[in-house]
């Protein structure tokens, strides 16, 4: 005989846990939602709201770098990624375009 059949409590036990286990998961998926869609409406509040003046001025160069010396520099980054460049090379003439 089937274990199921001999034990009617076993059987009833089994199931009223498994719905238990389904509605705490519901629950919890619940939960989860709501929060996150708390997290969401702040977020969104926060990206209406007022934005602050900014004073359009010149761009600032990188760390005073000219942008004739930046283009050679990624140029330099390019090649090196690429292996056409070994880490010593790469090194050495990045420090020539620094230091011009």
């Amino acid at each position: 005989m089937p274990l199921m059949r001999r034990r009617p409590l076993l059987r009833a036990a089994a199931v009223g846990g498994g719905a238990y286990m389904m509605g705490k998961s519901a629950a919890n998926t619940r939960m989860r939602e709501a929060s996150q869609e708390e997290r969401l409406g702040e977020l969104e509040s926060q990206q209406y709201a007022a934005p602050a003046a900014v004073t359009p001025g010149p761009a600032p160069a990188a760390g005073g770098i000219s942008d004739a010396s930046l283009q050679k520099l990624q140029e330099l980054g390019k090649l090196h990624d690429q292996g056409i460049l070994t880490d010593e090379e790469f090194a050495e003439q990045k420090q020539r375009v620094l230091a011009a």
